[in-house]
């Protein structure tokens, strides 16, 4: 395990100098006890397939990141939508502590989860919160209340829009982080985005450092209000994309 953590962290210095991020000794050690319970976690509940650490840090941590790529979440008021074991927000949480996020999952045994990260690692101003995207973006606490909604679920880009953007201010810009070329969805998404008060301002293409994976970050700024009638009700977003 020493070995393995040893060989992770030269690749995960060699990600974050590529990204132009520098993190504390602190931070750095923040990241290995999120792995560490990630993997402890997995044991009794199914949070990611991904178990390897030098996986762990390239396919979440620098994934993640990535971000950095498109726009800078320092300072930013965030949501993570289908945030699972913690994807991207807590990876942005521990390297840009001034963020504010709220981790959004519709599964409560991974808040329970995303909980005890948030204790353990001593994380301030984030909460996960239990339930689904459709009705936390009806709730006026929720919509159209962030600076920047993000998301890596595993959604055509026309759903995960609809679910997205009403969190979104105006102004405010929903980053979506898809694998592969996403091109063709784009394209498709483009009616959907329009309809939701969003506009596409970037995409940028990239592959995860030391890997032939290629990524894709979509930018989608709020233009205008989402019209009240969305998100639909729960489940049409995904079964009845706009």
């Amino acid at each position: 395990m020493k070995n393995n953590i040893y060989a992770g962290i030269d690749l995960f210095e060699d990600g974050l100098q590529a990204l132009k991020i520098e993190l504390s000794d602190h931070q750095k050690q923040q990241f290995i006890r999120y792995y560490e319970l990630l993997i402890s976690w997995n044991k009794v509940m199914n949070l990611t397939a991904i178990t390897d650490f030098s996986e762990v840090i390239l396919k979440h941590f620098i994934d993640s990141l990535s971000i950095v790529k498109i726009i800078s979440p320092n300072g930013k008021k965030i949501i993570d939508v289908g945030t699972g074991a913690g994807f991207p927000g807590i990876p942005i949480k521990i390297a840009f502590p001034e963020t504010q996020i709220v981790l959004l999952d519709s599964l409560n045994k991974r808040i329970k989860f995303l909980n005890e990260i948030i204790q353990l690692l001593e994380l301030k101003n984030i909460e996960a919160i239990h339930g689904r995207a459709e009705d936390y973006g009806k709730n006026i606490e929720y919509r159209e209340k962030f600076d920047l909604c993000v998301s890596r679920a595993v959604a055509n880009l026309s759903s995960l829009s609809e679910y997205c953007i009403p969190f979104v201010r105006l102004n405010g810009s929903f980053i979506s982080y898809k694998s592969g070329k996403a091109s063709e969805e784009i394209d498709a998404a483009l009616h959907a985005i329009k309809t939701l008060g969003g506009k596409i301002t970037a995409t940028t293409d990239f592959l995860l450092p030391n890997t032939d994976m290629d990524r894709t970050l979509v930018s989608i700024q709020k233009i205008k209000s989402t019209p009240k009638k969305y998100p639909r009700a729960a489940g049409k977003p995904s079964k009845e994309p706009l």
